[in-house]
């Protein structure tokens, strides 16, 4: 009951936040971020009724994928993605969350066309300018859509972005007006396979502003789920993660 209970209490505030927001709460999508979570959780998660899941790591999506941990609802990718892994997610996941380099962009149509599909993406940025953080910078966006634009087995979709982590998910706010602005503003612009659809962003922590901000999607981990419990290589035991 308690993923149900998280679900619907999450459900209940994203409506509240998009009605306010002047928006419809069917148009926020809700991705469950699943990463340390096993095939059953997720499966409970989907019948509760998340709009899809999102994992971070290749083989943990991979393994929970041969398990049809993911029937039910779209499969996203949404941590960082090396060049080398591309090959085994590209056409088994409906969007990428984290294109971050056109390098990437490359690869990922090079193994896509070689499926003979067209593989959605969202092109990450790193709206903070955080040294630890891929992305494209915001003045380089422009660039990686023309970019985009040429790589007919890609096509963008929209935008992503993880803010610094935060005490208040108001203190993000600023960066996620940023985001909006920069959705609306290449959302005006023609580029081959180009739509601006969907503006992923806002976690457990600031979600609610990052709807306030115009995000029409939010990945959420730990308020679904509960603190993530991460291997304490130290003590051999189980250490509390941060929240996503």
């Amino acid at each position: 009951m308690e993923l149900d209970e998280n679900i619907a209490r999450i459900r209940s505030a994203l409506a509240a936040a998009a009605l306010a927001a002047g928006r419809r709460p069917e148009d926020v999508l809700l991705v469950a971020a699943t990463k340390m979570n096993d095939a059953e959780r997720v499966r409970r998660a989907i019948a509760a009724g998340v709009d899809a899941c999102g994992e971070n790591r290749v083989q943990e999506l991979l393994e929970k994928q041969s398990q049809g941990a993911y029937a039910g609802a779209p499969l996203h990718f949404i941590g960082h993605l090396q060049r080398n892994k591309v090959r085994q997610i590209v056409g088994l996941v409906s969007l990428i969350h984290s294109a971050d380099s056109v390098a990437l962009l490359e690869e990922i149509d090079r193994c896509a066309g070689k499926k003979g599909l067209v593989q959605d993406v969202l092109l990450e940025i790193n709206i903070a300018g955080e040294a630890a953080k891929s992305g494209f910078a915001p003045e380089e966006l422009p660039a990686a859509l023309e970019a985009a634009a040429r790589l007919p087995s890609v096509r963008v979709r929209g935008l992503m972005a993880i803010p610094p982590i935060c005490v208040s998910g108001d203190e993000n706010r600023p960066y996620f007006t940023k985001m909006q602005q920069l959705f609306v503003d290449n959302g005006e612009k023609k580029y081959d396979n180009v739509s601006m659809d969907f503006l992923s962003m806002g976690m457990s922590g600031d979600y609610l502003a990052a709807v306030a901000c115009g995000a029409n999607m939010v990945r959420i981990g730990s308020a679904i789920f509960g603190p993530r419990q991460y291997p304490d290589h130290n003590s051999g035991g189980i250490a509390n993660g941060l929240p996503g």
